[in-house]
């Protein structure tokens, strides 16, 4: 007989595919979520964001009835186990919302009954997972209880759900079983380890790399200030020296999980993290620092700016926590005008690309969109990812340069 999950946030960047992906496997799995305008979507067949392959998939599992959709949410108590993916909030001063987490899951306890499984996916608290396990047993609720924090790239998510190992934190070793029978139909291994380190897992992945881009985007920051190009530096130094290969380029660093994880990371160790901290302040601060470079290059306080790209990363219809916001915000104040423009992301103040490129005196590229690989703009253009290609004049003088 299948196992039945309900995933709780089941039409969202996380249980959505990890819904879909758990059907493929064998499960029969129930989306529940708040979102009318998302679970229609879903039912009818369209996933609501980007995410490759999941099309095709989302459309296979509805057929056969392994997947299902639903706003009830009497749905929890119908199933062998429940999957959560609210993680813990922050608030404004990046601090977690530990009461906020609560409140939530105090709802989805009160549907529950003895004898399921419930899962945590979302980064939380490192401590919540016990926590919650303990407020269980004061409810008299005997359920079992567990952390698999999700580590998948947005976007490719169906294909690293199946790929990566799954790391499983039971809070007893009927929880730690349990979990590990479920997320074993996802792919052939998983990680069986104590509920905070699976916590730290989550925490720790995310604040490396945010970490890694903020030394790549300070070392930017220096070579500009000196006429230096990054970029150049960057590739001579990386090439054929192995030591050096993991070394990222410069960027923006956003979304909706590096800069959060990295201060519930501080948070945790009392903020007593000044690597986290610093990080923060780099990775923040960059679209100042491109404004600010580039109002040494160019009167911005006459110009029309265009803003290529608005989503946090390349490829990709998701503006949460995105840089280039916060880049528009600060031009806002020091040009004339600043254009907005996304294939892939619908707001009504955004202008078409043709004519952001026509009308900006200056170009900003805010997200490494495919769309834009093969632009050839003839104006002055701040691209601190190094990913648009020069104007044919300006590469051919590269060549010369480089001979």
């Amino acid at each position: 007989m299948k196992q039945s999950v309900c995933i709780v946030g089941g039409c969202g960047h996380i249980g959505l595919p990890l819904g879909i992906a758990l059907a493929s496997a064998g499960a029969r799995v129930t989306l529940l979520d708040n979102s009318e305008s998302r679970a229609r979507s879903v039912a009818e067949g369209r996933m609501p964001f980007l995410e490759r392959g999941a099309d095709e998939a989302l459309a296979e599992t509805l057929a056969d009835g392994s997947l299902s959709v639903t706003m009830d949410p009497d749905a929890v108590g119908g199933s062998d186990a429940v999957v959560v993916t609210i993680g813990t909030p922050v608030d404004e001063f990046l601090s977690p919302q530990i009461r906020s987490f609560d409140r939530a899951m105090d709802a989805i306890l009160d549907r529950m009954r003895d004898g399921q499984l419930l899962i945590l996916r979302s980064t939380v608290f490192p401590g919540v997972t016990d926590r919650l396990d303990r407020r269980c047993r004061e409810r008299g609720l005997r359920i079992d209880v567990a952390h698999c924090p999700e580590r998948i790239a947005q976007g490719f998510a169906l294909e690293e759900t199946g790929g990566l190992p799954q790391i499983i934190g039971g809070a007893s070793p009927a929880a730690t079983r349990r979990a590990s029978a479920l997320f074993g139909l996802l792919g052939p291994k998983v990680i069986e380890v104590p509920p905070v380190e699976a916590e730290l897992c989550k925490l720790f992945c995310n604040t490396y790399r945010y970490i890694n881009f903020a030394i790549a985007n300070q070392f930017y920051v220096i070579a500009d200030k000196f006429g230096a190009d990054f970029a150049r530096v960057r590739s001579a130094m990386t090439s054929e020296y192995p030591r050096m290969a993991g070394f990222p380029g410069a960027g923006f660093a956003g979304g909706p999980c590096l800069l959060k994880d990295t201060m519930q990371l501080a948070a945790f160790n009392h903020n007593d993290f000044v690597l986290g901290q610093a990080a923060m302040m780099i990775n923040e601060g960059l679209p100042t620092s491109l404004v600010e470079s580039a109002k040494r290059r160019y009167d911005l306080s006459t110009a029309t700016v265009a803003i290529l790209g608005m989503a946090f990363k390349g490829n990709n219809d998701d503006p949460r926590d995105s840089l280039a916001y916060k880049l528009r915000k600060v031009l806002t104040f020091e040009a004339a005008r600043v254009l907005c423009t996304d294939p892939y992301i619908q707001d009504p103040s955004f202008v078409p690309l043709e004519t952001a490129l026509e009308e900006a005196d200056v170009v900003f590229l805010g997200a490494c969109h495919d769309e834009y690989r093969e632009l050839s703009i003839r104006k002055p253009v701040v691209d601190v990812f190094n990913y648009l290609k020069p104007p044919a004049e300006e590469a051919s003088e590269s060549s010369r340069s480089a001979a």
